[in-house]
C-alpha cells in the first residue's frame, strides 16, 4: 500500500535567481523578475489545489533598498500590478492575503492597495497567501522588543512574565503558525535574514532551480523530500 504524502501546513520560500536566469539568457533582470512573478502565480495556485494552509514568500527584503534605483522602481510596479491583477482570483480562489514587514516605506499606493485587498479577503480560508514586503527578521525581532518595553512602560504587562508564546503576539505572524517547510531557490546555502524565530525548527530545503523555473514540479520534488524527514522538535 502506497504510504500517503504529508502536506505541510505552512511553506515559507526565498525565492531566489531571478538575475542569475535573466543573465544565462543574456536579458535584463527585470526579465528574470516578470518570470518570477508566472512562478508565484503558479506555486500559489498548487499550494492552494494540494492543501497547504499558509504560504509566505520573502518577495522584498529591508536589504533589497540598496539594489540600483532603477530595479527598485521596477520591482514596486510590478508588484501592483500583482496586487492590481490578482485582486480578483484571490476572491474567487477563496485565498487570504496577508502582507508582513515594515509596510509604511512602500509607495502609498502600493500601502492603499495592500490593506484594500487585506480587509476584502480576511475572511477566505483555502489558504493563507502571506508576502514578507520590506521584510527583515532582525528588524521584526527589534521591532517586538521595542513594543513589549513601551507596554512594559505602560504597565500593560509584567517584564518578568515574558514567556515565548507572548513575545510571538509582537511578532508580525503572531496569528500565524511556524514554517514546516522552508524552501530555498537558486543553491544559496543561507537564510538571508527570513523568518529567523519562527524557522527554529523548520525543516530546510535548498534547490539549484532559480526561482523562475520552480513551478509545481519542483514544488512537489520539495515536499517528497519533506516527508522523508523525521521531525523530533529536539526530542528522541
Amino acid at each position: 500500500m502506497k504510504k500517503k504524502v504529508k502536506i505541510p501546513q505552512h511553506i515559507a520560500i526565498i525565492m531566489d535567481g531571478n538575475g542569475r536566469w535573466a543573465k544565462k539568457r543574456n536579458l535584463p533582470r527585470v526579465f528574470g523578475h516578470k518570470e518570477g512573478a508566472k512562478s508565484v502565480r503558479e506555486i500559489t495556485k498548487n499550494c492552494a489545489k494540494i492543501g497547504v494552509k499558509y504560504l509566505t514568500l520573502y518577495a522584498f527584503s529591508t536589504e533589497n533598498w540598496k539594489r540600483p534605483e532603477n530595479e527598485i522602481k521596477f520591482l514596486m510596479g510590478l508588484l501592483k500590478n500583482y496586487l492590481d491583477k490578482e485582486k480578483k482570483i484571490l476572491i474567487k480562489n477563496n485565498i487570504r492575503l496577508k502582507v508582513i514587514g515594515n509596510k509604511t516605506k512602500l509607495p502609498l499606493e502600493i500601502i492603499k492597495k495592500i490593506k484594500e485587498i487585506e480587509r476584502i479577503t480576511k475572511n477566505n480560508t483555502l489558504l493563507t497567501l502571506i508576502l514578507a514586503l520590506n521584510y527583515g527578521a532582525r528588524d521584526e525581532i527589534l521591532n517586538a522588543v521595542k513594543n513589549i518595553a513601551k507596554d512594559i512602560k505602560r504597565n500593560k504587562i509584567e517584564g518578568n512574565k515574558i514567556t515565548e508564546n507572548l513575545f510571538e503576539k509582537y511578532l508580525y505572524t503572531k496569528d500565524v503558525p511556524d514554517p514546516d517547510l522552508l524552501i530555498r531557490t537558486s543553491g544559496e546555502m543561507r537564510i538571508s535574514n527570513f523568518l529567523l524565530w519562527q524557522i527554529a525548527y523548520t525543516e530546510i530545503y535548498v534547490t539549484k532551480t532559480l526561482w523562475p523555473d520552480f513551478r509545481k514540479k519542483e514544488l512537489l520534488k520539495a515536499i517528497y523530500d519533506f516527508n522523508k524527514r523525521e521531525r523530533r522538535f529536539g526530542g528522541i
